[in-house]
C-alpha cells in the first residue's frame, strides 16, 4: 500500500468513527428526551419508539467501539482478532430489545380495551424532532464507505420512518380524538422491532454455531474445485464465518498423483483463486494424493 494510499484508508477511518460518534451522541440525547416526553404525555407509540432508538444507540456505540478495536492486531489470546466480539454484543443488544418490547407489549395491549388521554400536541411536537435528529444523523452517514456506516443509516431512516408514523397518528389524534390508536400504534412498532430483532439474532446465533453463510454454495464451490487440473476428489469441506462479513474455510484436496513443491503451490493458489470467488477471504488448504503412503509427504505442505 502506497503512503497516498495508507493516508486515504486512514481518512476513511478516522471519518468513519467520527460520523458514528456524532450520530451515537445525538441518538442517545434524543432517547432521554423522548422516554421522559413519552412518560410525560402518556404515550405508549412514543415510549416504544424511544426503545426502537435505544437499541439502534446501542448499535452506534457497538459500531463506534469496532472501528476503533478492529484496528488491533491479532494477539496470542485471539488469534483471528477481535471482529467476534461484534456477535456478543449483538446478541446483548437483540435480547435487550426483546425484554424491552415485552414491557411494551404488557403495557400496550390492555390499553387498546381501556383507553388513556395521550397529548397528541406533545407527541406531534416529539415526533418531530425526532424526524429532525434521526434525518439529520442518517444524512451524517450518507455516502459512508464502510459497512458500519451503511448499516447504520439504514437503522436510522427505519427510526424516520418510525416517527413519521407517530406524526401521522398524532395529527389523526388531534382532529378526531381516538385514543386507542396511540396504544395500537406502539404494539405495530414494537412487533416491527421484534421482527427485525429476531432476524438479527438468528444471523447472529447462526455465527455462533459456525453456520455455513447464506450467500456460499458449498456445492458450487466443490464443482468448480473438482474441474482443477489433476484433482479428483474434495473432502473435509467447511466454511463458516468471522463476523458476518469475513468468510473462511478449510479443505482436503486429493490430487491423482505425487507432487513437487512448486506443483503443490500451484494447486493451492488455484484453488484460492477459486474460493476467493465464493467470497472467502482465507482458505486452508490440505493437498493429499489417492495412496496412503503419500499422506505424510502431503502434510508438510500444510497451512
Amino acid at each position: 500500500m502506497t503512503a497516498k494510499n495508507m493516508g486515504i484508508h486512514h481518512h476513511h477511518e478516522h471519518r468513519e468513527t467520527k460520523n458514528i460518534r456524532s450520530a451515537f451522541f445525538l441518538n442517545l440525547i434524543f432517547v432521554f428526551v423522548e422516554l421522559a416526553g413519552g412518560i410525560f404525555i402518556n404515550s405508549l407509540a412514543v415510549i416504544s419508539n424511544a426503545l426502537h432508538d435505544m437499541g439502534d444507540a446501542l448499535a452506534l456505540a457497538l459500531s463506534w467501539y469496532l472501528s476503533i478495536v478492529s484496528k488491533k492486531d491479532v494477539t496470542p489470546a485471539f488469534s483471528y482478532g477481535y471482529k467476534r466480539f461484534s456477535l456478543l454484543a449483538a446478541l446483548i443488544n437483540g435480547l435487550v430489545l426483546f425484554a424491552g418490547s415485552a414491557l411494551i407489549l404488557y403495557h400496550s395491549v390492555p390499553r387498546i380495551f381501556h383507553p388513556e388521554p395521550s397529548n397528541a400536541g406533545g407527541m406531534f411536537l416529539l415526533a418531530a424532532i425526532g424526524v429532525g435528529v434521526n434525518g439529520f444523523a442518517a444524512y451524517r452517514l450518507k455516502g459512508g464507505k464502510t459497512m458500519n456506516e451503511r448499516m447504520m443509516m439504514l437503522h436510522l431512516l427505519e427510526d424516520v420512518f418510525g416517527w413519521v408514523a407517530v406524526l401521522t397518528a398524532s395529527v389523526v389524534m388531534f382532529f378526531g380524538k381516538i385514543p386507542q390508536l396511540d396504544p395500537i400504534l406502539a404494539v405495530m412498532i414494537t412487533l416491527y422491532i421484534v421482527w427485525n430483532a429476531g432476524k438479527n439474532l438468528k444471523t447472529t446465533m447462526m455465527i455462533f454455531m459456525q453456520g455455513v453463510p447464506d450467500a456460499i454454495n458449498m456445492t458450487d464451490i466443490e464443482r468448480k474445485l473438482l474441474e482443477l487440473d489433476g484433482v479428483k476428489g474434495i473432502h473435509d469441506l467447511h466454511v463458516w464465518t468471522l463476523d458476518g462479513e469475513h468468510n473462511i474455510a478449510s479443505l482436503h484436496v486429493v490430487v491423482e498423483k505425487p507432487l513437487t513443491v512448486e506443483e503443490m503451490v500451484s494447486i493451492k493458489n488455484k484453488v484460492r483463486e477459486i474460493t476467493a470467488r465464493f467470497l472467502i477471504d482465507h482458505a486452508t488448504i490440505e493437498v493429499e494424493c489417492g495412496e496412503k503412503d503419500c499422506m505424510v509427504h502431503s502434510t508438510l505442505f500444510t497451512e
